[in-house]
């Protein structure tokens, strides 16, 4: 093994590419929607995303080398880490959004700090729960379906990526079909261009190129000052401060659920490692990862990191060990010189939005793909909680435009409800956009056992969103100026009672029904496949 070959190229510029789209994302929406001045984007931000790179990547790219020369190998292929792309909009749409909103309409004197504080609570927890899981995972992992983690998952990113990008797509048509035809083409249809140039980039140059030529580039004005050397500097002081708001008992419903998929689906990617022959040590591996996350959030990154899918596809492409640690100096370098407001300046979003919307794609799919033919209603189940929590945004989205929670407007309170007309039933799209991550994997687990005539478990599930229930931490909300927020520490009695009654159906079953049935079998035509049958249980690879 050695620090650098030529396949590192290729995979370098195939995971820069996939960076340098989160960290466009993250300056887009840290400036456009939450609102965040140069001095906090630039200062603070940028220089924690920076630090949290580099931690990991070094850490890959060394265990790479151990690895490889522990067994004598020199094919061994780093895993490929970065910024998780579903955190951050998880992050900047369901708790720092939402904390602005509320400091704006309470007449906080600082409402961006507040955000910024909240999110560093979010992206604190979120690590806490990937380090000190990563000695539990494997156990998390037998008692949670994979529908229930997946279709979870599945439903931020088909709402809150997918759907708003595709808007996106087709509001500016030219750059955004041409570029997600490129994006079709080389990572669903394996086209390979010629010289082996990576298609990723390919796909971010011609819409460079388009979105000039349409003006929709350049993005904003040049940047005034010069590039400077911003050091790192520790925030624990904000991060005090957001603990002390009371952020982290207010957004338990995102930050702990979002936890546990960012270690779960880092640990399925480990697994499809060692399937592509690199057995990587899983506690460690995980630990580091979030060791990364928690040093994003000591100096001042919101975002957690994860280890990618898709090692077999960089290793196939000859990548080694040398495409990570250069990711991590590439990085470290724009962040913390000042230059990425350029890049920034000249690539617009819209020149990468395709390969955004390839990502919520595939996490959609993998939710049908690697879960038992099954369990298909389970995780279509599973995603219309989060598709419901962005209907809700939207919602609150038109009344702002139309002057709700602003000032001299109209506040945010119960007699919006009946403003609504009857059908929309807003009273149950609010509640459900509350802890609507956990809700979505109580109801697809409940469905998962269900299906499989495991009555009794199911009904343990309820029980747990019933608890939930009661501690406020699911379905209760209560209306600031601005918003509709999760009320913690208020019961959601309606709702607790349904649970209850839900797990009470299960329970009685036995008595009322024949539950001694086989479980259905899959259609003569289509028949389970061995893949489908291996990964009903636990512990199922990804491939």
């Amino acid at each position: 093994m050695r620090w650098f070959v030529r396949g590192d190229v290729d995979g370098f510029f195939g995971l820069a590419v996939d960076n340098l789209v989160q960290l466009l994302l993250i300056d887009t929406l840290c400036r456009f929607v939450l609102g965040f001045d140069a001095e906090l984007l630039y200062g603070h931000v940028l220089p924690g995303v920076a630090i949290s790179l580099l931690v990991g990547n070094i850490y890959y790219s060394r265990q790479a080398i151990v690895l490889g020369r522990r067994e004598q190998r020199d094919d061994v292929c780093a895993l490929p880490y970065g910024i998780n792309t579903v955190s951050l909009f998880a992050f900047v749409f369901l708790v720092m959004l939402p904390v602005k909103l509320g400091a704006e309409a309470m007449g906080h004197p600082h409402p961006t700090r507040a955000a910024w504080q909240a999110g560093l609570v979010a992206c604190l927890g979120s690590g806490l729960i990937e380090l000190f899981g990563a000695f539990g995972a494997e156990a998390l992992r037998r008692l949670t379906p994979r529908a229930a983690l997946l279709s979870t998952l599945a439903g931020i990113a088909l709402a809150f990526i997918s759907l708003g990008f595709m808007f996106r797509t087709f509001a500016r048509p030219l750059v955004g079909m041409t570029t997600l035809a490129i994006v079709i083409m080389v990572y669903f249809g394996k086209v390979r261009f010629r010289g082996g140039v990576p298609g990723g980039l390919v796909a971010v140059v011609l819409g460079t190129l388009i979105a000039w030529w349409q003006g929709l580039a350049p993005t904003g004005d040049l940047p005034a000052a010069p590039p400077a050397v911003r050091v790192p500097v520790p925030v624990v002081g904000d991060l005090v401060d957001g603990l002390s708001s009371g952020h982290a008992l207010a957004y338990l419903g995102v930050i702990v659920p979002m936890g546990l998929f960012n270690l779960v689906g880092s640990l399925q990617n480990i697994e499809s490692a060692e399937a592509a022959g690199d057995r990587f040590d899983t506690t460690p591996s995980l630990a580091v990862n979030g060791a990364g996350t928690i040093a994003a959030a000591l100096f001042g990154s919101c975002f957690p990191t994860t280890i990618y899918i898709g090692h077999p596809g960089w290793k196939q492409m000859g990548a080694r060990a040398g495409y990570s640690w250069l990711n991590a100096a590439l990085f470290t370098i724009v962040l913390l010189s000042g230059t990425l407001g350029y890049v920034v300046w000249a690539i617009p979003v819209d020149a990468g939005m395709a390969i955004v919307l390839w990502i919520g794609i595939v996490i959609c799919a993998q939710a049908f793909q690697a879960t038992p033919r099954a369990h298909a209603p389970a995780v279509v189940l599973g995603l219309l909680p989060g598709v419901a929590a962005w209907g809700a945004f939207m919602a609150k989205s038109g009344l702002r435009a139309a002057g709700y929670g602003s000032e001299g407007g109209a506040s945010f309170d119960d007699q919006l409800l009946s403003a609504f007309p009857a059908d929309t039933f807003i009273h149950g799209a609010f509640a459900l956009e509350q802890g609507f991550i956990f809700s979505a994997m109580i109801l697809a687990a409940t469905t998962t056992y269900v299906i499989e005539r495991r009555l009794a478990v199911a009904a343990v599930w309820c029980l747990a969103g019933a608890v939930l229930c009661l501690l406020g931490l699911v379905h209760s909300y209560r209306f600031t100026p601005g918003d509709t927020v999760l009320d913690v520490g208020h019961p959601a009695w309606a709702w607790c009672a349904g649970y209850a009654a839900m797990a009470l159906c299960f329970l009685s079953a036995r008595y009322v029904a024949n539950t001694e049935t086989a479980r259905a079998e899959a259609p003569a035509d289509t028949p389970e496949t061995a893949e489908e049958s291996e990964a009903r249980s636990p512990g199922a690879h990804d491939q």
